[in-house]
């Protein structure tokens, strides 16, 4: 791991224990245990260390996502991905609470939204795909609405966002069994 995805770790702890508004420099370096000079060294902008950190989350999850085994069914595929979107374990609770400060946060920032849209636009392709793979093999026949692979696949991404952003902020009332259920109603609703 390099220095810089070491800052970014210890970035995205603070952010998923104490918020975005706790971020900087000098909070990064203390809880890192080196000096502020070094976190100048690769950041030379607390700007430039949130899009850095923001990007190593995604990165992460990217990475967990293209490791999972892809099998014949595009509906469990589409299941097992969305999953790890989800705040099922410690590490996805943690990346989700990340990821919903630095999506606000994004709002107002043209540099966290372009990494926000590009995110956005790969999930968007993957799921895309797969509904088309799914209606090519006939799930979701006879569905009225017929399944649309764009249009369901943006409908997926919204339901994924909002259980994500509701865990994120009241865990209790949507704990991860719960969470899983709701994901693959949503799935059947789509595909039978």
């Amino acid at each position: 791991m390099s220095r810089a995805d070491e800052l970014a770790e210890v970035l995205t702890r603070i952010v998923a224990t104490r918020g975005l508004e706790q971020v900087s420099v000098r909070e990064v370096a203390g809880a890192a245990g080196v000096s502020i000079g070094a976190v100048q060294h690769h950041f030379a902008t607390k700007d430039e260390m949130l899009a850095f950190a923001f990007r190593y989350v995604v990165e992460r999850t990217r990475t967990r996502i293209s490791g999972l085994p892809v099998g014949r069914s595009p509906r469990r595929n589409l299941s097992r991905v969305l999953r790890q979107l989800l705040p099922l374990d410690e590490e996805r609770r943690t990346e989700c609470r990340v990821y919903v400060a630095f999506a606000a946060r994004a709002a107002l920032d043209p540099a966290l939204a372009a990494i926000q849209r590009e995110t956005q636009a790969q999930l968007l392709d993957g799921i895309t795909a797969t509904l088309r793979e799914a209606k090519a093999a006939g799930l979701g026949a006879g569905r009225v609405p017929p399944l649309d692979p764009h249009a369901d696949a943006k409908l997926l991404l919204a339901v994924v966002d909002g259980l994500t952003f509701d865990a994120v902020g009241e865990p209790d009332r949507l704990p991860p069994r719960q969470l899983t259920a709701l994901l693959d109603r949503a799935l059947k609703r789509l595909l039978g």
